[in-house]
């Protein structure tokens, strides 16, 4: 069974005390194969956690067209990042 992408243009986030790790996929449609699985580009960046870096995490994912976002965090980590 294959996955079909529901979110074409999505971001995946890991938040740590210093650090986050931003994943953007996005699909560039489907390719013909017997399987029609759909090409994917990613791309990974790391951001600080100062409030002028949290600047550049939007900045970037407002450039890429992404306005769906995952986080995941263990502890308080994620307390100021609806600031973005």
């Amino acid at each position: 069974m294959v996955m079909q992408a529901i979110l074409h243009n999505c971001c995946g986030m890991d938040v740590h005390k210093d650090s986050v790790v931003a994943c953007i996929l996005k699909t560039r449609g489907p390719i013909e194969t017997s399987r029609k699985r759909e090409v994917v580009d990613k791309e990974i960046r790391v951001f600080g956690t100062f409030p002028d870096d949290l600047a550049q995490l939007r900045a970037w994912l407002e450039s890429e067209g992404c306005h769906h976002v995952a986080m995941e965090s263990t502890g308080v980590y994620c307390a100021h990042r609806q600031c973005v």
